[in-house]
């Protein structure tokens, strides 16, 4: 796609909702499961505090969804919490939120394909022992999808994401009919026993119902994307970008929450472990929202496995959020020379490739480290969430503190739009700061450990990078009048291992340069081999002297670099021209069979001060041949 036609990517609201909302929407899949997995420790006694969870949750959610609306209407530009907190709390508060994103979103596209996979495999318990395959296979289908565009994957994901919620109320519609009809409707696992680990009360008490707050936080993933993304969004943008997150807060809470009253009423029980409910070992535990489809559907297979494709669907496309924010992120950091500078161009779709390619490949490693186990992938998610949340929300505090300082000055109108602004992000900050100090206690042991360190890790590579592209940026600075000046001379050295047509075509190139001296330089293993080549070279004859290098150790490498180091005609200012034949081929499997020695001498040659290294390629049928396919030409 030409760079012009960037305005046709721009994405509508029913497009861009899927696109990135997929993962707050999908994550009312796998969060009310994880309320019931913690409080499950406790026994049947402490279920109940699901209630006051889930209540907790839907309210952070709102307070969170509207504390980032107003982001979108202050930076149209996008950047999210990096950007607010860059421009708002400096530097080293950016690159703090900078990381928190990019590890939660590595970590957003392994849970939600292993969460995907997980629905799966509660429908088909046969392919449980194939989870990890599964996930790595979702992971590059969904690289490849996004690389084809945003706009044209965002029409892939709609369906599957539409599909989701159309059969999750449709799942409340049949249960709220079948109980007012005075239907019981109880889970399978209804009846399992469920066995305190051990006694909680007290403090221990409060704990464990904080942890499981802390775990269903992750209903609030995702929720900054809109916020980061607003530039992707058509005209008015920050309208549309504002309208979408709050679609996006109305249908997430009222499923979260619907989720959750079902669980309770049906008496749901799940476990990590699900020999500690009486299952037999390797029985695979169905995830609460299958145990909840197939109790209101009843004998309505249809429905059940309807809900159970559309939840794996929207769980593993749900990644689609990260494979979003990731790469935008990626490229804002590259443009401040925080991160490699590839990642801040586009590829021939228009979309972010290497940003596409390196976060698939991340996820990937986690997934396959972690072995595609949902309950040890979760533990590591959300940190990152609330770090970001926290740092984005005090950044917008001061924003909008100095907008009211403005010398400016707005209208009476305009100042009480400015503090109900303010009002809402300073209640965000210090909401979601409590929930991040909750989330840092409660899963810290647990394995959140691991994102504690990656984080700090993260930030010391971002400022080493940038401290690398500084040094370079000073080192090959010029200063005012600096002119090209003409070099006092270029020797030039041709590589040659016989009398070939590769030689004879590096010669005459040579040549055209007018060098100051052309010499033909060979190493010799054998003194025999070595005067069959000068008895050929002079049978040809070429009127190029050929210098011949004594390899009693039957080294290439090291008798050329000696031989440039100590070249006779070097001086300071004097420049060595080493030009090497290369062979060029047409299949991959020709590759290994040619330029090796060529390729380890380059490499060597390339830290030779005042050395210059030229290839002369010379192109083989098969190269040719390729060359014409490609052109659309008769092979020559």
């Amino acid at each position: 796609m030409d760079t012009g036609r960037l305005g046709e990517t721009l994405l509508p609201k029913r497009i861009a909702l899927p696109v990135f909302c997929s993962d707050p929407l999908s994550s009312v899949a796998y969060a009310t499961e994880e309320i019931l997995l913690v409080l499950g420790l406790g026994g049947l006694a402490v279920l109940h505090l699901a209630w006051y969870a889930a209540a907790g949750i839907v309210v952070l959610l709102v307070v969170v969804v509207a504390s980032y609306r107003q982001t979108c209407y202050a930076y149209p530009g996008g950047g999210g919490a990096y950007v607010v907190s860059a421009e708002n709390l400096g530097r080293r508060a950016a690159l703090t939120a900078a990381s928190a994103l990019l590890i939660d979103y590595v970590m957003t596209v392994a849970v939600s394909v292993v969460s995907g996979v997980a629905a799966i495999t509660s429908a088909a318990p046969s392919l449980d022992g194939h989870a990890v395959s599964l996930s790595v296979f979702f992971v590059v289908v969904l690289a490849w999808m996004n690389l084809r565009g945003v706009r044209e994957s965002g029409r892939w994901f709609a369906a599957p994401t539409y599909a989701f919620i159309a059969v999750v109320y449709l799942m409340f519609a049949v249960a709220a009919v079948r109980m007012a009809m005075g239907t019981t409707i109880r889970a399978e696992s209804a009846d399992l026993p469920v066995e305190e680990v051990s006694t909680y009360a007290g403090i221990a008490l409060v704990l464990l119902a904080l942890r499981a707050f802390a775990s269903g936080c992750t209903a609030l993933t995702g929720v900054e994307a809109v916020s980061n993304g607003v530039p992707a969004f058509a005209k008015p943008k920050s309208r549309n970008a504002a309208m979408t997150l709050a679609i996006m807060g109305a249908l997430s809470a009222t499923m979260f929450f619907g989720i959750t009253v079902l669980a309770m009423v049906y008496e749901v029980h799940v476990a990590e472990d699900p020999t500690e409910l009486g299952l037999a070992p390797g029985t695979p535990m169905p995830t609460a929202l299958a145990q909840i489809g197939r109790a209101t559907f009843g004998d309505w297979h249809v429905l059940f496995y309807a809900l159970q494709a559309v939840t794996a669907g929207v769980l593993i496309l749900a990644a689609n959020t990260a494979f979003n924010g990731f790469p935008m992120l990626a490229s804002v950091l590259g443009r401040d020379r925080y991160a490699p500078r590839q990642l801040v161009h586009r590829g021939d779709r228009l979309v972010y490739s290497n940003g596409i390619v390196l976060l698939a490949l991340a996820a990937i490693a986690l997934i396959v480290a972690f072995d595609a186990q949902l309950t040890r992938l979760i533990q590591l998610y959300i940190i990152g969430v609330f770090v970001s949340f926290t740092l984005s929300q005090a950044g917008m505090v001061k924003h909008w503190r100095r907008e009211l300082a403005s010398p400016s000055g707005t209208g009476a109108a305009d100042r009480r739009t400015v503090h109900r602004r303010l009002a809402i992000n300073a209640f965000g900050a210090c909401l979601t700061a409590v929930v991040l100090v909750i989330v840092l206690i409660t899963k810290f042991t647990h394995g959140a450990w691991l994102v504690v360190i990656a984080m700090p890790l993260l930030y010391a590579g971002m400022k080493a990078v940038r401290r690398h592209y500084d040094t370079v940026a000073a080192e090959v600075a010029v200063a005012p009048g600096d002119r090209p000046h003409t070099l006092a001379e270029n020797h030039i050295l041709v590589l040659v291992a016989s009398v070939n047509a590769p030689s004879l075509r590096a010669l005459s190139y040579a040549r055209t340069l007018r060098p100051d001296s052309l010499t033909a330089v060979t190493v010799a293993e054998d003194p025999a081999e070595a005067e069959v080549l000068r008895a050929t070279w002079e049978a040809h004859g070429i009127d190029v002297p050929l210098r011949v290098l004594s390899s009693p150790y039957r080294s290439i490498v090291q008798p050329v670099l000696r031989h440039v180091r100590d070249a006779p005609e070097r001086t300071g200012e004097s420049v060595v021209s080493v030009v090497i034949p290369e062979y060029v081929v047409g299949h991959w499997w020709e590759r290994p069979l040619h330029n090796q020695i060529a390729l380890r001498l380059k490499a060597r040659l390339l830290f030779v001060q005042n050395v210059v290294v030229i290839d002369v390629p010379y192109r083989l049928a098969s190269a040719r041949e390729l060359a014409a396919e490609r052109a659309g030409t008769p092979s020559p």
